[in-house]
């Protein structure tokens, strides 16, 4: 080794040759409820951000669709990014310095590298393990296969040992894994050699070397793609697979300079997951100090009372005040208030349980789970999220367009409940649809339409609904376009397994409430004519359509504006991020989601995907009973003296 790098020229023809075995790149990836008392006019629409209109150039980045769990895409092979003189060339997004000068050179063009004659013992033994151990020490067949090809390309020269001993290059690679857990990972998943223990014999040597080859594998798969596969915990998750090719991560990380730097790249790059790194350093670190002192709970206090909580209160809250003064005033009340509304809670103003529970918060054995596991499912996230896109945040219940890392338009949103969960997962929303027909889902029709039908043949006129059945036996019920209709003026289309959108809603008043659970699954928005003049500046930009224009359009007839550019949308579930304040949020756990991750990765089984599927679709069991209903339906509509009858006896 140490006689290839005295010649440049073999040194420039070593990293070529490494970078011919990148292979690839890393994989890329309501019905109306019960009506409430309109509360709309008391809550704030947010004010349009002021930004300049996005154009086509704004929205790009390959974004990754559903995947389809049946496929196994082959990924697009990696490239090396041509570069300026003194410029380090790219490699999926690592530095690998390249000779401008020198043309890649195929295996047969180099030839094995120069080997010391310490290390000639070592691939000798190398090339014996490679025929009948390598499956002890490398336990996936597609690693397996690529660590084979890689040492047979080399023939046999060890990657890791160097005269004899373990490089500096082996060495700065060891201190990166044992660093692992500052990634939200385990260290003890990546087995490294000790270089003080490590006996100087070449069956160790070549077993060290393999192992530490296997190891970085293993820390990069796990970095970029995850420990978990999202299909695997819920039949509601579902994201194509990030996990980097293994030729490709042992190109890049033998040819890097830098290989601390070259491990830490398969990390994500987004800004939330750095974030809450930062963040899970902090708690680790409180996590040997003191406690900070509970507040005890109690009877609520309102302005006025008194009570011996409240200089602990004030100083939690960062108010000023006497020790000995337990008077509960108006300064103390709208601080809590202010508290309340940065925690989702109802801002009365008073100490409740509520609110204690969440001054406090959880204990910061728990608070580094939730951390961690929302770093976990910030790797299953596409690596390009789009220059331009949307993020939907579920136990946040918040909607925001991005531009360049910034925020330019942020809105509420209402999600599923919890026996409906809102599916997590990325996609491209296509076009919206102006004044929509809200075709019924098979799910709704089935488990809630077609009994209420049964007890009352005419709750579906008095909703607007129309009901028909198609050649195959099966039920259709249709609302025309309309004030009424459930989907409201505007539909946001991105076509996908689970048959969610995000729409407009009649229901305005339920983004009054803190707590937005009341969908099907949909997401519907609370301002969606500025939310569609967003997107179609960007997808639509010689178009000019605007918030005005869209609300002119509305009336009786769809209307499609099919994107010129397709805007990527990623469906989210972080009940732990960091916001621009720089502040740690912790939401609710609403479908238990970040349970599963967290037991997954404390027991290393993800295997807790629901038995029962989760497409939004009705069993074939169920058209014997939807045939029944439509019979019914049918006859009660015709003229019949003894229709009275018949309702009240049936």
């Amino acid at each position: 080794m140490r006689g290839l790098r005295r010649n440049p020229f073999l040194a420039g023809t070593a990293v070529a040759l490494a970078l011919s075995f990148a292979s690839t790149a890393y994989a890329t990836s309501n019905a109306t409820e019960d009506s409430a008392a309109a509360i709309e006019a008391g809550f704030p629409i947010p004010e349009p951000a002021n930004v300049p209109p996005l154009g086509p150039a704004d929205v790009g980045g390959p974004v990754t669709g559903t995947a389809d769990p049946a496929a196994d895409p082959e990924p697009e092979p990696s490239r090396a990014v041509a570069a300026p003189e003194d410029t380090p060339a790219m490699v999926d997004g690592v530095p690998v310095p390249v000779p401008a000068d020198v043309p890649p050179l195929s295996v047969q063009d180099l030839g094995p590298p120069a080997l010391a004659a310490a290390d000639q013992a070592v691939a000798d033994r190398l090339r014996e393990i490679a025929g009948d151990k390598l499956a002890r020490l490398v336990g996936r067949k597609a690693e397996r296969a690529a660590v084979q090809s890689f040492y047979e390309a080399r023939n046999f020269a060890p990657i890791w040992i160097e005269n004899g001993a373990v490089s500096p290059k082996a060495k700065a690679a060891i201190a990166r894994l044992k660093a692992a857990d500052a990634d939200g990972l385990d260290s003890t998943d990546y087995a490294t050699p000790d270089p003080s223990l490590l006996a100087n014999d070449p069956d160790s040597l070549a077993e060290a070397d393999i192992k530490l080859t296997a190891a970085v594998l293993d820390y990069a798969r796990d970095a970029q793609a995850g420990r978990t596969v999202p299909s695997r915990l819920s039949n509601n998750m579902e994201y194509a697979s990030n996990a980097p090719e293994p030729a490709s991560v042992l190109a890049t990380v033998t040819a890097a300079t830098d290989v601390t730097k070259a491990l830490d790249a398969y990390n994500p790059p987004h800004e939330g997951y750095k974030a809450l790194k930062r963040k899970l350093a902090e708690a680790r670190a409180r996590l040997g100090n003191a406690n900070t002192p509970r507040i005890a709970t109690g009877p609520l206090v309102k302005v006025g009372s008194k009570d011996e909580r409240v200089p602990l209160l004030r100083k939690r809250l960062g108010l000023a005040g006497d020790a000995d003064d337990l008077v509960y005033d108006r300064k103390l009340s709208n601080a809590v208030k202010a508290f309340q509304a940065e925690n989702g809670l109802k801002k009365t103003g008073n100490l409740n349980t509520a609110t204690i529970n969440a001054l406090n918060g959880p204990s910061q054995d728990k608070k580094i789970d939730a951390i961690v596991a929302n770093m976990e499912r910030w790797r299953w996230l596409p690596r390009d999220l789009g220059r331009v896109h949307v993020m939907v945040n579920i136990p946040d219940y918040t909607l925001k367009v991005v531009r360049d890392g910034k925020t330019v338009f942020r809105t509420r949103i209402v999600v599923g409940k919890a026996a409906t969960p809102t599916p997590i997962f990325s996609d491209k929303i296509e076009n919206i649809v102006v004044n929509p027909t809200w075709y019924v889902p098979p799910s709704i029709i089935y488990n809630e339409y077609l009994p209420a039908l049964e007890q009352d043949p005419e709750v579906l006129s008095r909703m607007g609904l129309r009901l028909a059945r198609n050649r195959d036996g099966s039920i259709q019920i249709t609302q025309p376009p309309g004030e009424r209709n459930a989907l409201g003026r505007l539909k946001f289309n991105f076509p996908n397994r689970f048959m969610v959108y995000l729409h407009d809603t009649p229901q305005k008043h339920l983004f009054a409430h803190d707590q937005r659970a009341y969908s099907h699954g949909c997401m519907r928005v609370q301002n969606p004519e500025k939310f569609a003049e967003v997107l179609l500046s960007a997808a639509m930009p010689n178009e000019r359509w605007d918030a005005e224009r869209i609300t002119k359009a509305y009336g009786k007839g769809e209307r499609w504006l099919k994107f010129e550019q397709q805007i990527p949308v990623h469906i989210t579930y972080m009940n732990a991020f960091v916001d621009e304040d720089d502040k740690l949020v912790l939401r609710k756990d609403i479908y238990g989601y970040d349970s599963r991750v967290q037991l997954a990765l404390k027991t290393g089984n993800d295997n807790l995907a629901e038995t029962r599927t989760a497409k939004r679709e009705a069993p074939p069991v169920r058209r014997v009973e939807a045939a029944r209903a439509y019979d019914r339906y049918e006859r009660m509509q015709q003229p019949n003296p003894f229709f009275f009858l018949e309702r009240l006896f049936r």
